[in-house]
């Protein structure tokens, strides 16, 4: 590929996230001058996108949305991506109007027309020769993750109707801070100005968003990551069961699918260490029953003690043992 090619989409990578860029910022990151940048930008707007300039001191250059945009300058992987998350996102959820896996679906039809001729075909046998199962989740507005998105992006007050686990509704007042997808659901984490405190909202609960215009000041997350804040609260009630499996990592990837599991190498070669948090050991038994390799449960004891007993009984049913063994109690 030509320099000049090269450097054409590096600048229009850098421009299509949405933001502006000075002369001076983009002429570093492409390491070219900024009157480099200015004959790109023009030979940018000659391809018909539509850069817009802002001269003089405080001064951008930034890729004006929501008009007619040229073929989306994709690669060959980066376009397969594309549709197959369109599609992975369009097959979750609730199919209702205007939800995220309807806009999903109504974009996985478009995306076509936006790409490149020569990746057309390419993306046209791939949409033929995919289907992807239902899996059905609540739903949530794609108008409303972009509202909170904007929100967030400008530190502003936001006010939504919520309906807790239990139905009951209330009217609240919060600073939006991270939306966070876990286990197909959709969170907020915020502060609540009215229990003065963190929270966090699932976004299919959420309804009437309102921004006041009210700005407020950054505040230090509860936690490192909004994603672990979230984890934590998930699991307070549950137990931390630590195991070492002997399977690969695909394997141990598919029998725990189901279960917000930690995966990593284990202490011993062809040994993969699990982390799953649980509210019983019988949850345990479907996962290791599918994944059909040795394992050992490093803890809690409990959960080890228990599954022993159901070992025994096991045993017991399949006329392995001619003794039956003393009742144990399983832990909860």
């Amino acid at each position: 590929m030509a320099d000049v090619t090269r450097r054409m989409l590096a600048l229009l990578s850098l421009l299509q996230t949405g933001r502006p860029f000075s002369g001076d910022e983009l002429a570093s990151r492409l390491d070219v001058s900024p009157r480099t940048v200015r004959r790109d930008v023009d030979r940018l707007r000659e391809y018909g996108y539509p850069v817009e300039t802002q001269p003089g001191p405080g001064g951008y250059y930034r890729l004006v949305a929501g008009r007619t945009m040229p073929p989306l300058v994709l690669d060959d992987d980066e376009a397969v991506a594309a549709l197959l998350g369109l599609a992975t996102l369009a097959s979750s959820g609730s199919g209702e109007d205007g939800a995220l896996d309807d806009a999903a679906t109504r974009a996985y039809g478009k995306l076509d027309q936006f790409l490149p001729a020569r990746l057309r075909p390419r993306a046209a046998a791939l949409r033929a020769s995919l289907e992807t199962g239902r899996h059905v989740a609540p739903a949530v507005n794609a108008a409303l993750l972009a509202d909170l998105a904007e929100a967030i992006d400008d530190r502003e007050v936001v006010r939504f109707d919520y309906s807790d686990r239990h139905g009951e509704r209330s009217r609240r007042r919060v600073e939006p801070h991270r939306q966070v997808h876990l286990l197909q659901r959709w969170y907020l984490l915020g502060w609540d100005l009215g229990r003065d405190d963190w929270r966090v909202f699932r976004l299919d609960r959420v309804g009437d968003l309102v921004r006041t215009g009210v700005r407020h000041a950054p505040r230090a997350l509860p936690a490192d990551a909004a994603l672990e804040y979230l984890r934590q609260g998930l699991n307070t009630d549950r137990r931390r069961v630590r195991l070492v499996v002997r399977a690969r990592p695909g394997q141990v990837a598919d029998a725990v699918k189901f279960e917000d599991a930690e995966i990593h190498p284990g202490p011993g070669d062809g040994e993969i260490q699990v982390t799953v948090r649980l509210d019983s050991w019988r949850w345990l038994i479907p996962c290791l029953a599918h994944l059909d390799a040795d394992f050992t449960v490093v803890e809690p004891e409990d959960f080890r003690a228990a599954l022993a007993a159901f070992a025994r009984r096991l045993l017991a049913a399949s006329g392995a043992a001619t003794t039956r063994p003393a009742p144990t109690r399983p832990a909860p």
